[in-house]
């Protein structure tokens, strides 16, 4: 049986540059579908275009308006390639409009020194020793993860009890599970509540204007985290004049830093 992700996943070649696909039910959002989505869709016209070369290194999309419900076209285009490194353009359009836009860094890794900084947070509680979020009152594609809160997450009430930072920890999974690789991780950096939600305990309208994903991890890196949880970890730095930042982090369960991310949210209040 087709994962969910596989089939919303899903590109038809419809030219050497160009593909068509479906926005799907099981990724929904409150407007158009879940921006990690549309982001994953991105990333996979590139990787499955035969002229790829390498694995990603960096993603960047702006989401330049609401995706519609149903058809779009994107076109994938390398635009240098070099002797181990390539550049994309990415574009998804409906109705001969651009909806959102990308670049894509790929890249033939090779063994070299290697030296990882970023650490981990300690002693956070195991994926199985905490409740899994609910999911009712949320847009479909909340369903579509298994996530387990250490901080910061949404209660339903939404209380309005503002926080002292917008920090959140989490355990999450694809639901159901399936292997890790470049695509799911992409989206997986785009799971985190919007930081105003979080540190003013308030649903008030809220989006990404454009993130970027920075790839740490090679294919066997990925391989090797299988189907188990990651570990998520996101703030915001500035809240201001209506927009602010999100630093995010995904961690594989054996403490391997996969990506790192960076986004823009618009807000009103």
């Amino acid at each position: 049986m087709t994962h969910p992700f596989d089939a919303a996943l899903g590109l038809q070649p419809a030219d050497e540059h160009h593909l068509t696909g479906n926005t799907s039910p099981a990724y929904a959002n409150m407007v158009g579908p879940y921006g990690g989505m549309t982001a994953a869709q991105l990333l996979h016209a590139a990787l499955q275009h035969p002229a790829r070369l390498g694995d990603p290194v960096s993603l960047t999309v702006n989401y330049a308006a609401p995706v519609a419900d149903g058809a779009f076209e994107v076109e994938a285009r390398p635009l240098r390639t070099n002797r181990s490194t390539q550049h994309w353009l990415l574009l998804m359009t409906q109705g001969g409009e651009v909806v959102a836009s990308g670049t894509a860094l790929l890249a033939v890794r090779r063994p070299t020194w290697s030296a990882p900084e970023a650490v981990m947070p300690e002693a956070m509680p195991a994926f199985d020793s905490l409740q899994k979020r609910p999911t009712q009152g949320y847009p479909a594609w909340v369903s579509r993860y298994d996530m387990r809160f250490v901080c910061g997450g949404m209660g339903a009430d939404f209380d309005g009890v503002e926080q002292p930072d917008s920090l959140t920890r989490l355990w999450l999974r694809d639901e159901p599970p399936r292997p890790l690789d470049f695509a799911s991780l992409a989206a997986a950096c785009d799971c985190f509540a919007p930081r105003l939600w979080v540190r003013r305990h308030q649903r008030s309208p809220a989006g990404t204007v454009t993130m970027t994903v920075y790839f740490h991890a090679d294919a066997a890196l990925l391989a090797a985290q299988g189907d188990r949880p990651l570990f998520g970890q996101a703030r915001a730095q500035v809240l201001r004049d209506g927009y602010c930042d999100q630093l995010g982090e995904i961690w594989s369960a054996d403490g391997q830093l996969l990506a790192s991310t960076q986004q823009v949210q618009y807000y009103k209040t």
